[in-house]
């Protein structure tokens, strides 16, 4: 079992930046693909960027130029930072846990950000 607990939304001006936090209970990140996804109010959820166990980080062609991820091993922490915050950026973002054989995929609960002036 794996917790996984996001942080670090909130409110922000067209332009700005933010940097969300997810917290996993457990050293996983070895045999696990850690993501980023987000769901826009009436939208489907949509993936935002991936950080495998090998560290390889991809993002969606929506947000690529504008997002890193990244992860703290030590620390079981993945961030996502978002740069130059769109009002379409509005959205749940949500941590998952994909594991690289077969199992169970594991999400957070999300946290909201919303961009507005």
């Amino acid at each position: 079992q794996v917790q996984l607990v996001e942080s670090g939304g909130g409110l922000v001006q067209p332009g700005g930046s933010l940097r969300l936090s997810c917290a996993a209970s457990r050293n996983i990140f070895s045999i696990y693909t850690m993501g980023w996804y987000r769901q826009a109010p009436g939208k489907q959820r949509e993936l935002v960027a991936t950080i495998n166990s090998s560290g390889r980080a991809n993002s969606a062609d929506s947000v690529k130029g504008r997002v890193t991820i990244s992860r703290e091993n030590g620390k079981n922490m993945v961030y996502l930072q978002i740069n130059s915050l769109k009002p379409e950026d509005t959205a749940v973002y949500y941590c998952n846990a994909k594991p690289n054989a077969d199992g169970m995929d594991y999400w957070g609960k999300g946290t909201l950000v919303t961009v507005s002036s």
